[in-house]
């Protein structure tokens, strides 16, 4: 029961994570956006300040280029204009000797070089806010200081609001952003969790239960695959989900349909040889002990039943072992000319009421495993010998062409009706129930056949007229020959 609770949540944790990194980045992009704008508006600022600046001081410098440095006693009214001007025992000093902020300069005020002064904290008042403006002064600096503690302290002040205003977006943008990335993903949530219980859960669930847990993913339940997701909105995430679900949900209905008919079809295949086995026991139990004739006939029947069964059990071990990808497989070059001679030669020897034509006339190489090529061309062969009427003749032709070879095997059989030519390759599928016992025909050799044809790169290409006969054509990737890879 544990692990039973504890798996379903596991989406859940996932989904919260997904959230968490997405408010993550939404906040941080956020308060980049902030600092842009705080350091945008910091720097325009002080770039007014000094353009507002430059052109006082500018003012101020012709003063004293016209009347001099002002006495001690100019200078407490100058201090009451909000600027300071004073002499200078040494070089002047800051930076923008050549800065232009389109103030007009008197021609000999010489270099001037600027700085700031500043005695103020982001919390507390503008103790002292000054620009300060050293000038040459052709060979007598001095230095013009404002006070600009004005303009700063406005400056701070709505430095403060915006920032007060910025946190205060931040904070409700998280939960702004939380309540949306939430919605957004809560379909993937409502999927990822239905689904993870639809997994762990179903096999203890009943009908009912199970009926009402799959209804959270649009009404998918175990007994029809075929419903699908319909996801509404135009959120692209999703839609992709929802595709990538149903696409699987496809190929899980498909493999669970041909499991059900593979399972069932098989069953049929052994109810019939075990119910003859069964007949003909009873009847050895009941008559057969003391009658030689029946006795005889109870084993011969017996026997062939018990060699069908085993034949048949074989197809289906190699078939499950060709789906778990467990058949051995020995690649090598090989020449299907040869090949199709040495299944003709075999055939002929052990059928003697058809007779057999081979056209090879040339060497064609193709790369596979001889005997698994060998025994699709074995259960072609026996298919169209099958179906074939006594005197009959059955076509082997190998050519190449186009960078395939190409090996058909022709009858002059019955034929197949065009409804059932795209059905012969499934498994258990016959064109004629009333010949199952006649021809001992288990309806899994052409499956085989076709695997083998795509385990190779391989396929088949299927031409029948109903009472003329059947051409089967293999169509395999041609190889250069390996005489002629060893010439080069």
């Amino acid at each position: 029961m544990a692990a039973q609770t504890t798996t379903p949540q596991e989406p859940a944790a996932v989904q919260s994570s997904i959230s968490m990194r997405l408010n993550a980045r939404l906040f941080l992009r956020m308060l980049g956006i902030f600092l842009g704008i705080d350091l945008l508006v910091c720097l325009l600022s002080l770039g007014c300040m000094a353009v507002w600046a430059e052109s006082r001081a500018a003012g101020i410098a012709q003063l004293v280029t016209d009347r001099g440095i002002p006495t001690e006693e100019a200078a407490v009214w100058a201090q009451t204009g909000g600027y300071e001007v004073y002499a200078l025992e040494r070089e002047p000093q800051g930076w923008g000797g050549t800065v232009n902020l389109g103030a007009k300069w008197p021609e000999d005020a010489g270099t001037s070089l600027r700085s700031f002064q500043f005695d103020m904290s982001l919390l507390g008042p503008v103790h002292e806010a000054r620009y300060i403006v050293e000038l040459s002064g052709g060979g007598a600096p001095y230095a013009i200081a404002l006070d600009i503690s004005g303009p700063a302290s406005i400056w701070l002040f709505a430095l403060r609001i915006l920032l007060l205003c910025e946190l205060a977006a931040l904070i409700i943008g998280i939960f702004q952003n939380a309540g949306l990335v939430k919605k957004s993903l809560r379909p993937l949530q409502d999927l990822a969790t239905a689904a993870s219980k639809l997994s762990s859960a179903a096999h203890d669930m009943s009908p009912e239960e199970l009926r009402r847990l799959t209804g959270a993913l649009d009404q998918i339940n175990a007994t029809h695959l075929d419903a699908r997701i319909q996801v509404s909105g135009s959120q692209r995430e999703v839609q992709s989900l929802a595709a990538a679900i149903n696409a699987m949900l496809d190929r899980i209905n498909e493999a669970y349909s041909s499991q059900m008919r593979f399972v069932s079809d098989a069953s049929h295949e052994l109810r019939t040889p075990i119910a003859v086995i069964q007949g003909y026991a009873n009847l050895l139990d009941r008559w057969g002990k003391d009658d030689p004739d029946t006795r005889q006939e109870a084993i011969d029947a017996i026997r062939a039943e018990a060699d069908s069964m085993k034949a048949l059990i074989e197809q289906l071990l190699f078939l499950a072992r060709g789906d778990n990808d467990a058949v051995h497989f020995e690649e090598k070059p090989l020449n299907l000319s040869a090949l199709a001679t040495e299944v003709v030669r075999e055939s002929d020897m052990i059928d003697d009421v058809h007779t057999f034509e081979l056209t090879a006339p040339e060497p064609v190489w193709v790369s596979g495993d001889e005997g698994l090529l060998k025994q699709c061309l074995r259960i072609l062969t026996d298919n169209s010998l099958k179906y074939s009427p006594d005197g009959g003749k059955v076509t082997l032709t190998v050519a190449s062409g186009g960078g395939n070879a190409r090996i058909s095997v022709q009858d002059e059989g019955q034929g197949i009706p065009e409804e059932s030519l795209s059905h012969v390759f499934e498994r258990f599928y016959r064109t004629d129930e009333s010949r199952t016992r006649q021809t001992g025909g288990t309806g899994l050799g052409l499956a085989i056949a076709k695997w083998i044809a795509e385990r190779h790169k391989g396929h088949f290409e299927l031409l029948s007229r109903v009472g003329l006969g059947t051409r089967f054509t293999l169509v395999l990737p041609l190889i250069p020959s390996p005489k002629e890879e060893n010439a080069e």
